[in-house]
């Protein structure tokens, strides 16, 4: 599973009703978006919020993770005592993420934490006061952000999105940050020329969806903007980095001189999305499409075997794929696999027009096979099985309904080649990256 989408949205406690008595109603369009926000996410129904925080522990050279079970807090630092807040960590999809930073020695774990509440950080807790109006049912990891580097939030992120995978959680990431705190000679903070003009170019990077220009924001004019949710952002950017995401800014306002800015990035596979448009392509008009612009370097750059299948109500229609590369990247094989799929399956008839509305579509990515000498090296949830004998090979891929154990990945293996039972046999295993539609 990957990240379903990632919000942006800002934490002005005075936002709370309960904190700003009316006040509130000045920042309205900001009001708004939050609840859109909060709507979003109820209706994707995920198990687990991953939200970084300004106001989370900060160091200057360490991400924290939050490390407790479950947490408590309320607004009682903002006048506010009878809003409370109860909330439960997803400590599985902590943990995986913990394990992650550990094995490439990035810094980034539960040390550090002074207290467990939830109360000092409003960063937190004002977004998660609009989303639980709308959807209470989630669990939560909570990150800080460090005074490393633009590039090391984006790689921060890019493990998330690698433990959300690894877990295959339910996910959307909310990104908490308040934008230029400089922007009027009449609000808390003053002005500064680069506050407005810190807003007007991150709100059109946001609007396009272009989340490497995050990295391209240089400390000084950064710290000249007194912004303060940039590496909260960007680190969402790394985490969608391997996703397509179609951008929805829903507000900007600076009424109190502090930027707010909300806005929604829906998430899309672009592996699953090329399989489509392939596939939607050639039974209809029998043509093979080109390979589009603006693909993810991996599919643009990189070779590897992919397997692209097809199910309908459940069942499958569909499947083929190449274990090695035949073609000059992986979208060449995803854009041929998935033609043959739908129109070159020998157990089925090719798929007519009138199903493409109803086509489920995943794209298996396969890395390179390794030989393996017995079954005590294969696992039928991790590895996919390659069997030989002579001229003839079957494969089978890992983690399929109703196919539990290596021996049964080997017979049915045998069968699709022909291979009887006592043949002598080879095998290899690989590992795939499952991409699927996000729904």
């Amino acid at each position: 599973m990957s990240i379903l989408a990632g919000y942006m949205l800002p934490h002005p406690p005075v936002a709370v009703p309960e904190i700003g008595k009316g006040e509130e109603k000045i920042i309205q369009k900001t009001l708004n978006g939050c609840d859109a926000v909060a709507r979003d996410i109820a209706a994707l129904a995920p198990q687990t919020i991953i939200l970084s925080s300004p106001h989370a522990p900060m160091y200057r050279d360490y991400f924290h993770i939050a490390p407790d079970r479950e947490a408590a807090g309320d607004f009682s630092r903002f006048g506010a005592p009878e809003v409370t807040f109860d909330v439960t960590y997803d400590t599985e999809l902590r943990d995986a993420l913990v394990h992650l930073a550990e094995g490439e020695n990035f810094p980034a774990g539960p040390v550090g934490a002074r207290t467990s509440s939830l109360t000092p950080d409003h960063g937190t807790l004002v977004p998660l006061y609009f989303i639980r109006r709308r959807y209470p049912d989630f669990k939560l990891v909570r990150l800080g952000l460090s005074g490393l580097s633009l590039a090391d939030h984006w790689h921060f992120g890019e493990l998330i999105a690698e433990a959300v995978r690894q877990t295959g959680r339910r996910c959307v990431y909310v990104a908490s940050g308040d934008l230029s705190h400089c922007q009027k000679a009449d609000g808390p903070y003053g002005f500064h020329p680069q506050g407005p003009v810190y807003d007007k170019r991150l709100m059109d990077v946001m609007d396009r969806g272009d989340f490497e220009a995050l990295l391209h924001f240089t400390p000084a004019f950064l710290d000249a903007a007194e912004e303060c949710g940039h590496r909260s952002f960007t680190i969402m950017a790394g985490a969608l980095s391997n996703l397509s995401v179609t951008p929805q800014i829903l507000s900007h306002q600076n009424t109190f001189g502090v930027g707010y800015g909300t806005g929604i990035f829906r998430a899309f596979d672009p592996y699953v999305a090329l399989a489509k448009q392939a596939i939607e392509t050639y039974v209809k008009t029998r043509t093979t499409i080109a390979a589009p612009k603006g693909l993810p370097k991996a599919m643009a750059q990189d070779r590897a075997g992919v397997f692209v299948s097809i199910h309908e109500k459940g069942q499958l229609r569909g499947c083929i794929g190449t274990f090695m590369p035949t073609r000059q990247n992986i979208a060449e094989e995803i854009i041929h696999n998935a033609a043959a799929a739908a129109t070159e399956d020998p157990r089925f008839r090719p798929i007519a027009p009138s199903e493409l509305a109803a086509l489920e579509i995943s794209v298996d990515v396969l890395t390179t096979p390794e030989p393996v000498q017995s079954t005590d090296a294969l696992d039928a949830k991790r590895y996919g099985v390659i069997v030989t004998n002579g001229a003839r090979r079957g494969l089978l891929l890992p983690d399929l309904d109703g196919v539990d154990t290596p021996a049964e990945q080997i017979a049915i293996s045998r069968q699709k080649a022909g291979i009887r039972p006592d043949e002598p046999i080879s095998l290899m295993r690989f590992e795939v990256v499952r991409h699927e539609a996000l729904t």
